[in-house]
């Protein structure tokens, strides 16, 4: 593998996923459950046409069965699960339903449990293209007629596990996904890709999907934890409409609309949103941050003194300034601004039957704002 890539002139080192992972682990097992020979390392192609070669580890051979491990690597965009191992164990059973490759989740690896995702209810979180690679794989090793390797009426095994699995799916999306009891195999490329934000729309998007799945028709969008507690503890909604947007609003907005979303209830503390009100709808700093220049314009067309507005401008932070507009006479200020994050918003969807209402807090969850017609679409979602 080409192990590093350049992004905005950075060097980064790539990754690779669980998927991949299970993947070699798998053909590894398989291979020492036929040859009863010990292989340091393994060799596979990846759906994106890089090949990889994965080391061995946690070898275990026995006469009716072999285990090992692969050691994820997440290159330079690490997450939870950088470093676990993911295990396979290789087997020869009687067939049954006519399967001459059985692939099944053990210890550690999640079982899903709601609508919405791309694997049945009840089956373990193994993705549709971990387990294609994984399928594609072991017939580099056994070919295509099984049974003149293992014999008739018989089945490969292999059972993917991680011994780690269920306290590092704590810190995943796992829990919201409704994946109970371990980590997801995943990866559609079999490479991660540092700094990619791709993984994380698409992860928040399948939220989005699972909720629209189960018969929702309006949500309720916040940028993280901070938007969370205050629908619970200053609006005490119900949590099931809530999905995170993290920076990705303009990009939610646009799955939410596409997934036939009628109703949004947004709230954001003021800095994220702040930057909405000016048609930015990706909030990270990295993207735009014209915090200042937003705030200034509109207390200036408000007609704050200049003086007022050369302090706005000294603010570091938004809530620097929150403290400063909280003790004028130009708290109306919040209530223009949500409304104009609704008009901006309104503009990008290009559709004005979408009910879109907006909410802005301050650090302490103290509510600052909010566009005209807050009150009743909160109404709706009690």
């Amino acid at each position: 593998m080409e192990e590093y890539v350049y992004i905005e002139g950075k060097k980064y080192r790539r990754g690779y996923t669980t998927g991949s992972c299970a993947t070699g682990a798998s053909k590894a097992a398989t291979y020492m459950l036929l040859t009863k020979k010990s292989i340091d390392t393994v060799n596979i192609d990846t759906p994106k046409g890089i090949p990889l070669t994965l080391n061995v580890f946690n070898i275990d051979i026995n006469d009716d069965y072999v285990e090992c491990s692969t050691e994820k690597d997440g290159g330079d965009d690490i997450d939870a699960t950088h470093t676990m191992h993911i295990h396979a164990r290789a087997e020869i059973i009687n067939r049954e339903d006519n399967e001459d490759i059985v692939v099944c989740g053990g210890v550690g690896i999640g079982v899903v449990t709601k609508k919405g995702l791309s694997v049945e209810v009840g089956k373990p979180a193994i993705n549709p293209t971990p387990m294609k690679m994984i399928h594609s794989e072991l017939r580099k090793v056994v070919g295509e007629d099984i049974s003149k390797v293992i014999g008739k009426n018989k089945s490969l095994k292999i059972t993917i596990f991680a011994p780690k699995g269920e306290d590092v799916a704590k810190k995943t999306f796992n829990p919201r996904l409704g994946i109970v009891g371990g980590i997801s195999i995943i990866g559609t490329t079999g490479i991660v890709e540092p700094m990619s934000d791709e993984g994380w729309k698409k992860s928040l998007s399948i939220e989005l999907q699972m909720k629209r799945e189960q018969g929702l028709d309006k949500i309720i969008l916040v940028p993280g934890n901070h938007g969370e507690q205050f629908i619970r503890e200053n609006l005490g909604l119900d949590m099931k409409y809530v999905i995170r947007t993290s920076n990705f609003i303009g990009y939610m907005l646009k799955e939410a609309q596409r997934m036939g979303y009628k109703k949004i209830l947004m709230a954001g503390h003021i800095g994220k949103f702040i930057k909405i009100s000016a048609g930015i709808f990706n909030t990270h700093s990295k993207v735009a941050d014209a915090r200042s220049e937003i705030l200034v314009s509109n207390l200036a067309l408000m007609k704050a003194p200049y003086e007022f507005l050369e302090k706005i401008s000294e603010c570091l932070t938004a809530e620097e300034a929150v403290e400063l507009i909280n003790n004028s006479e130009y708290k109306s200020f919040y209530n223009l601004v949500s409304n104009k994050c609704k008009h901006k918003i309104k503009q990008y969807l290009c559709d004005d039957d979408m009910d879109v209402e907006v909410i802005m807090f301050s650090m302490d969850k103290t509510l600052l704002g909010k566009s005209d017609n807050t009150d009743n679409l909160v109404e709706v979602f009690r």
